[in-house]
């Protein structure tokens, strides 16, 4: 891993520590030196470096920035500094929206405490003055206006839970010297839980990019946030929970918090040091959990479900019959439903344990594992005119006497948004032309609401990755997991969101909140 540092001639430096990449090396006198540190990320040195923000050669000029750093090799933090040096966020300085909020320490906390006395005010700022104050707290700025509108009122409801002012929070490594601008990955700032991420920064002196145009990737520790599209659109953005997601309901407002993982065998899961639903039940406090592939054999059903979790007292397991190991579905549940049904009633798509339905007091909920179309697309034929049709039929027909949710791996990617790579994969199973529209003309076009897209029409998220080609590490992904509800509760659905930081598995849970 290669960190950046800018640092004077004027100073002394300890070159054992380095590896001086020698076109990066400009021929003024005195000028900056960029240094690669590769490997360790320790920097030696007996004392603080001073770099003052005055060059040899040449007149005093102002580092230009949104934040000052002052950064403390022994508690990684970033603080105020006087403007010695500044970290920036690429992109345009929204200057004329300074007077809303300052480049000053001081007069930004002032100004993001007047927002929080005066939260309404949000909403009436434009999308030039949201974009600033989310840059000045050092936060992304892309978005919608209700995209940020949402980010600056999450960021704000963190401080009046008693989180400090801070310009960022994922970790920064950092060398005792008050006025050496870093760019590259960040450590925490406090102790508190970190709130947002900074997207890419970059060095700026006098207005010009010390990195010459190169940008700073997002940390690895958060791969999603990377925006990984090849043919992306304009307005289309990276997505992010920590910053996308509404603030939590209050204790008084009656919902149901339902849950959806492709666990790719469940057996094989549980076997993975470390991992542990029960945390993940505690992280996310779901009611009920959906799961699909989990690769059990009825023999196995039983002494799965009584260790799986404490507190879910009823699940209901589909095992695949006519191929054992294979596919599989189960909901499981702290509420227990009204009644439970296997399968879609035709026998000809019933022997692979893909379709798991429970009946609650307001709603059908429905775990599928749809079929792949697999190697060659053997199997496409048999998925658009019967199974999805069927599918389809069967839900419009439980839509009868009240509304239906449609959770699970439903194996399509349905718009380009939704997978990294569209051109080269219009012939891969899960992106055909035949899939997306069967998957429109059977579940969209009669009324089924795509709740993700809806909640987040630019936004790219992706719940599948392969391993083959270690897609999470790039976020080569694609979005095939879904909650699909039906029309009259569309507007009930207070989130619906993807937690792609939830390993062990080639696909990440996805989650739905839904008022009641």
């Amino acid at each position: 891993m290669c960190w950046t540092f800018q640092l004077g001639f004027n100073n002394f430096i300890n070159f054992t520590s380095f590896a001086v990449k020698a076109r990066r090396l400009r021929p003024r006198a005195f000028s900056p030196l960029t240094v690669g540190v590769m490997g360790s990320k320790r920097l030696r040195s007996n004392s603080s470096v001073s770099a003052s923000s005055t060059f040899e050669g040449k007149t005093d000029k102002k580092l230009k920035g949104l934040a000052t750093a002052d950064l403390n090799s022994d508690e990684g933090e970033v603080k105020g500094n006087g403007g010695k040096g500044k970290v920036v966020e690429q992109g345009k300085n929204d200057n004329k929206e300074q007077g809303l909020v300052g480049t000053n320490q001081n007069s930004k906390e002032g100004a993001f405490k007047d927002l929080m006395s005066d939260p309404g005010r949000i909403n009436a700022m434009t999308v030039q003055q949201l974009k600033a104050a989310l840059r000045n707290a050092g936060l992304p700025a892309k978005g919608c206006k209700s995209e940020l509108v949402s980010a600056l009122k999450s960021y704000l409801d963190k401080q009046l839970d008693g989180e400090s002012f801070h310009l960022g929070d994922e970790k920064l490594s950092s060398i005792s010297a008050q006025s050496i601008s870093v760019t590259g990955k960040t450590k925490t700032l406090s102790e508190k839980k970190p709130s947002q991420s900074i997207r890419k920064a970059s060095l700026v002196i006098d207005g010009k990019d010390a990195n010459d145009g190169v940008n700073v990737p997002m940390s690895q520790s958060e791969p999603w946030t990377i925006f990984a599209h090849k043919k992306p659109q304009k307005g289309w953005i990276a997505y992010n929970p920590r910053i996308m997601r509404p603030p939590p309901l209050t204790g008084d407002t009656k919902c149901m918090k339902l849950m959806s993982w492709n666990v790719n065998g469940l057996r094989a899961l549980l076997k993975l040091e470390g991992f542990s639903v029960l945390e993940l039940a505690k992280r996310e406090n779901f009611d009920v959990l959906c799961l699909q592939e989990t690769k059990l054999q009825e023999k196995d059903v039983e002494s799965i479900k009584h260790s799986l979790l404490e507190g879910y007292e009823n699940s209901f397991w589909t095992c695949s019959v006519s191929k054992l190991g294979y596919s599989g579905t189960a909901i499981i549940s702290r509420i227990k439903p009204l009644s439970v049904r296997y399968g879609l009633g035709i026998s000809d798509h019933d022997s692979e344990g893909r379709l798991v339905t429970a009946e609650f007091d307001t709603f059908y909920l429905l775990s599928a594992y749809v079929p792949n179309s697999g190697d060659g697309l053997r199997r496409l034929p048999y998925r658009i005119t019967e199974w999805d049709q069927s599918l389809s039929n069967y839900m419009k027909e439980l839509e009868k006497s009240k509304p239906v949710i449609l959770t699970g791996d439903l194996n399509c990617a349905h718009e380009e948004i939704d997978i990294h790579d569209p051109t080269g994969n219009k012939r891969s199973a899960g992106f055909t032309n035949e899939e997306r529209q069967s998957f429109g003309t059977n579940f969209i076009s009669r009324g089924f609401v795509d709740t993700f897209r809806k909640q987040h029409p630019d936004v790219v998220g992706y719940t599948y990755w392969g391993y083959r080609h270690g897609g999470r590490k790039t976020n080569k992904g694609w979005r095939l997991d879904y909650f699909l509800v039906s029309e009259s509760i569309a507007d009930k659905v207070y989130d619906s969101y993807i937690l792609p930081d939830v390993t062990g598995s080639d696909h990440c849970p996805v989650g739905l909140i839904l008022a009641l």
